[in-house]
């Protein structure tokens, strides 16, 4: 592996969208950064309303615009939607400059990673709120869980890793967009993989699988959400466990499924136009508006019963709730990514590509807390049957 690019501590944050928060201020007050929009206006705006006039500069986005400014050693930020992070990443090997989002790792960014690698480039991947902090969290249950029971144990596990963006006061839909609406509606479109009873199952519809789930003594909406089935390897889940339940999907707010019963009549007809104007339909219709709180709430645990009946678990739980100034899914996406970011600068994190690991976990999880977002570790006193 190539030694890695000394980064300038310069950053191109790109997207002033829904999940652009503090996190952008976090690097701006000890680093040269600037904004990219789709006008300079655009852009001024976000900087004011997150208390930055003056603070980070503002530029008119395009590819060759950027390609222009580019140089060896600076950080792009991507805020914009994953299919457009490939030819970002492009123009970063191409430059020398290293790359970092808070999307899921595609394939092609997995292909793209290995040339960063070579390069002494750095690929930051998966560092948000889901992707990202239950990563984090997911990373040091297992961790732990080995150093309690023992990787070598055989035991029956359960994992679960749900979390959700709703609102804080619910509303009759039960929820408002407080990130993509089509993104939204495209996930629920995609067949989720997961483990349940000891068996691979495939629910082509997620919604179909929802069930009730209990976090902080309230009761929630879950259904699994994408492939869980790869992150068993990604999480370093010892083959000794036996995988009773292994899932990653979603939490809503309880009585969305009945609220939503015309939306997933329309995911059914699996028509892109329609799917693309209901997304219009609904953020009109049920946006985060300046007088409306958000809430994010993610549950991650990890219980283990082994064969001699011992018993061990453990809860990571994160509720938030955003405020005026800023909404807690800006925040919780946009401070984890500026950790990320943080410690590529600082010249912790190897060319290639990355995702939030074991390694870096609760050095993360101290910088959240000193940024806003604090979590709650619960592990019951182990226990025999």
């Amino acid at each position: 592996m190539t030694d890695l690019v000394p980064p300038t501590g310069r950053v191109h944050w790109i997207g002033t969208g829904l999940s652009t928060g503090s996190g952008l201020g976090v690097l701006a007050s000890s680093h040269d950064v600037v904004l990219w929009a789709r006008t300079e206006e655009k852009a001024e705006r976000c900087l004011a309303g997150l208390g930055l006039t003056g603070k980070a500069g503002v530029r008119r986005f395009g590819h060759d615009a950027l390609a222009a400014e580019l140089r060896a050693g600076d950080v792009v930020v991507s805020m914009l939607p994953a299919p457009e992070h490939p030819a970002l990443v492009r123009l970063c090997l191409d430059r020398s400059a290293h790359f970092a989002c808070s999307s899921y790792a595609s394939d092609e960014l997995v292909a793209l990673g290995q040339d960063a690698a070579d390069r002494g480039v750095v690929v930051l991947t998966e560092a948000g709120l889901d992707p990202g902090i239950d990563h984090l969290y997911a990373h040091l249950l297992v961790e732990r869980a080995k150093a309690e029971i023992g990787a070598d144990t055989p035991a029956s596990a359960v994992f679960t890793s749900y979390c959700g963006g709703l609102p804080a006061e619910p509303n009759e839909f039960r929820y408002r967009f407080s990130w993509a609406p089509r993104s939204v509606l495209t996930a629920l479109r995609t067949a989720a993989r997961y483990v349940e009873n000891g068996r691979e199952r495939v629910a082509e519809r997620p919604w179909e699988a929802t069930r009730p789930q209990t976090v902080n003594g309230e009761t929630f909406e879950v259904y699994p959400n994408r492939d869980s089935v790869p992150f068993i390897g990604q999480y370093q889940v010892p083959g000794a466990w036996r995988l009773e339940t292994f899932v990653r999907g979603t939490v809503r707010l309880h009585g969305w499924r009945r609220a939503w019963s015309e939306v997933f009549a329309v995911l059914r007809e699996d028509d892109d136009d329609r799917v693309t104007a209901l997304a219009g339909e609904l953020a009109e219709k049920y946006p985060m508006n300046d007088d409306d709180l958000d809430r994010v709430v993610l549950s991650v645990a990890l219980t283990l019963e082994t064969e001699d009946g011992r018993r061990w678990s453990g809860e990571y739980v994160l509720d938030l709730v955003g405020d005026r100034e800023e909404t807690a899914m800006a925040r919780t996406v946009s401070v984890t990514l500026a950790c990320g970011v943080a410690d590529l600068l600082a010249g912790r994190t190897e060319p290639g590509l990355h995702r939030a690991t074991a390694e870096s976990a609760a050095r993360w999880l101290d910088f959240l807390s000193q940024h806003g977002v604090r979590s709650e570790l619960r592990v019951p006193a182990s226990s025999s049957t």
